[in-house]
């Protein structure tokens, strides 16, 4: 299953505006969650069907309703109509290779964003597309599974921290996106982590494993900034959003926000280099390694020529050979080798040649 590119058969000779859903389906059924609050007041609940929302539309001041699992392309047709959303954004919600984006209508912004997380079975990053239509009163966002960062945000919210209930609720979609970014940075804080472990590993023993582990988090870092690189340019574009949805009051904090994913960008950055960096280091202490071997290997062949030489002398079939009926002609030999070994390896010392 590939991880860079989600197959968009499902979308061969559709019509533009008409939702289809892209990517693996991640949840068995669709869950819909409410959460209607205001400085003093605050309710949680799981809804059955849209139908339900009516009810809480005009009793309260800000609505947060999340949507898990976008298999069900229905079900986010009916929340198209209750909330008059565009059909080629619900075409955007439910293509889960979406790339992060930000779109602003008269009335409400449109914000598409990888959420990252790291599968522990298999040791890699996975990325959840997580979209977010924001109106005047109502946030809706749209996720691909149940379970994610926002809990911490739930949990403001349940208990009355920070500025969130009593700021309007587009800081409630800022908080949002910044735990997306927080997460961003501490997924490369535990990266930067086994990437600057390796450093020492390559000096000290490098080894083809070495090798799988640096073209590994290579891998890695790419699918990272796959997903970080369009998230920066999606949240810059707040900066410049001229819209009644985004106060001066909110402003500086997505200003903030693009200060934190530029880190992780730069992050991501930074290590892919230091990556190539050690793979540099990696390939030139094997050639190193390789050169050392070499240098002994041709220290003995060139000692042993001389050896040879001397015992294919002796070695003729000749009958008279002055040294033959020598008594310690032998002995004088081995001298011979001997001394001439240790000459060449003197001389080989002396030049620095090991």
């Amino acid at each position: 299953m590939t991880r860079f590119i989600i197959k968009q058969k499902n979308t061969k000779h559709v019509i533009p505006g008409n939702p289809v859903f892209v990517g693996n389906q991640k949840e068995e059924n669709t869950r819909i969650r409410l959460i209607g609050y205001d400085e003093n007041e605050l309710v949680e609940v799981e809804l059955k069907a849209i139908s339900e929302l009516n009810s809480y539309l005009s009793k309260y001041k800000k609505l947060w309703i999340n949507i898990d699992g976008l298999h069900d392309v229905e079900l986010v047709g009916e929340i198209g109509k209750l909330f008059d959303i565009h059909t080629l954004v619900l075409e955007d919600i439910v293509n889960t290779d979406q790339r992060p984006r930000v779109d602003i209508e008269e009335h409400s912004i449109f914000t598409s964003i990888k959420m990252m997380f790291l599968n522990k079975d298999r040791h890699q990053l996975e990325a959840e597309q997580v979209s977010m239509y924001l109106l005047k009163n109502v946030l809706i966002t749209f996720q691909e599974r149940k379970g994610d960062v926002f809990e911490p945000v739930r949990e403001r919210l349940r208990n009355k921290k920070g500025r969130v209930r009593n700021y309007n609720i587009t800081y409630l979609k800022y908080c949002l996106l910044d735990v997306i970014v927080d997460n961003y940075n501490f997924l490369m804080e535990t990266f930067g982590e086994k990437v600057e472990d390796l450093e020492d590993k390559i000096l000290l023993q490098p080894n083809k494993n070495i090798l799988q582990e640096i073209n590994k988090y290579k891998i890695e870092l790419n699918y990272f900034r796959k997903a970080i690189r369009p998230a920066r340019e999606a949240i810059n574009s707040f900066k410049a959003l001229k819209t009644e949805l985004i106060t001066k009051k909110e402003q500086p904090f997505f200003n903030d926000l693009h200060d934190l994913v530029q880190r992780s960008y730069d992050s991501v950055e930074n290590y892919k280099n230091m990556l190539s960096e050690q793979l540099t280091v990696y390939s030139t202490n094997v050639n190193n390694r390789l050169n050392d071997i070499m240098k002994i290997l041709t220290i003995f062949s060139v000692v042993f020529i001389p050896i040879t030489f001397i015992a294919g002398i002796y070695g003729t079939n000749f009958e008279y050979i002055p040294e033959l009926k020598y008594r310690s002609g032998y002995f004088v030999m081995w001298g011979v080798i001997l001394l001439t070994v240790i000459i060449m390896l003197g001389y080989f010392k002396y030049k620095k040649w090991f």
